[in-house]
């Protein structure tokens, strides 16, 4: 198969028959061998209905349901794990995303050589102060901590080859940073297209302000867990080392002051009455605790599961 198209969803029902029929209406004419894979998010207004009317009217339409709602990043693992096209495309039900970038992006991956292409909406129909701004904010910082010069790294108009989305694991809220996991997971060829952003037609945002602080959370989280996630003594056992050191040789260093001066009979202070004394014994304390936690830490990730999963790109 050349295509599939995984779709998350949450109450979209009005939307998505103006969806499927973009879809075919871009694709159809390319005959390419595609499918369209809709996952309904716990949708409470007929979504899921809507859905099983367009797997009889379009015979390429598959469906995915939740229980409840569990969020993005669950619902673009179940669609991932179900595609089965050579290159894979993740859009939203909302009619902001153009179908008629799919081609280009797709060809893209097989002519550049891209392992994913990331949508661009350089030009957006968003409000400026709640989304906008925060956006450039956020991907500025994403950029940083990352190193993947990607403009727009939330998009969620993206094209990859299947072997990228069966290398990588989304989970909790980390599809806003799946670039970012598909680079550690080997895949560096990552390109960017700009793509024709169009306003919200149906319904209302799913997302509010509060994804822009959960999502600096998750970028640290995910920085820390791709950094360290294997040898977390190297964080925690370094900073608790230098901790511990300094809190020692502040503790010396009261301590021969005091008897230096007073075995030449100057006037000098108790060690305890001295607040260097009790920063001194903090950062020692402190430096105990992060040097053990860093242990545990490794203890753990050392009988993980998962301690030797590694991506094998050929074999001879």
């Amino acid at each position: 198969m050349d295509l599939s198209i995984v779709i998350s969803l949450f109450n979209e029902a009005e939307s998505l028959d103006e969806l499927l029929e973009r879809i075919h209406a871009e694709l159809s004419e390319k005959q390419l061998n595609f499918e369209v894979i809709m996952v309904d998010d716990g949708s409470t207004d007929g979504s899921w209905e809507k859905i099983c009317a367009l797997k009889q009217t379009y015979g390429n339409v598959r469906g995915i349901r939740f229980r409840r709602n569990y969020g993005k990043s669950a619902a673009l693992y179940c669609g991932f794990e179900a595609a089965e096209g050579d290159i894979v495309v993740t859009m939203d039900a909302d009619l902001q995303d153009d179908p008629a970038e799919i081609p280009e992006m797709m060809r893209m991956i097989r002519e550049e050589g891209y392992d994913l292409v990331s949508g661009w909406k350089k030009k957006r129909y968003d409000n400026a102060l709640t989304k906008n701004i925060p956006s450039k904010i956020y991907n500025w910082a994403a950029r940083k901590v990352t190193g993947i010069k990607l403009h727009d790294m939330n998009c969620g108009l993206k094209a990859y080859r299947k072997d990228v989305v069966k290398d990588i694991e989304v989970y909790g809220e980390m599809h806003r940073f799946i670039p970012y996991l598909a680079k550690n997971a080997g895949y560096e060829k990552i390109g960017e297209k700009v793509v024709k952003h169009q306003a919200r037609k149906y319904g209302v945002s799913k997302f509010g302000m509060e994804r822009f602080m959960n999502g600096f959370l998750d970028l640290m989280t995910i920085w820390f867990l791709q950094k360290f996630g294997r040898k977390p003594m190297h964080l925690f056992g370094v900073i608790g080392t230098l901790m511990f050191i300094a809190g020692f040789i502040c503790s010396v260093w009261l301590i021969v002051e005091k008897l230096v001066r007073q075995s030449h009979g100057l006037s000098f202070r108790q060690v305890a009455d001295q607040p260097l004394f009790y920063v001194a014994i903090v950062c020692l304390l402190i430096g105990v605790m992060l040097f053990l936690t860093g242990f545990l830490a490794e203890l753990i990730s050392r009988n993980s599961a998962g301690r030797n999963n590694y991506n094998i790109k050929e074999r001879i």
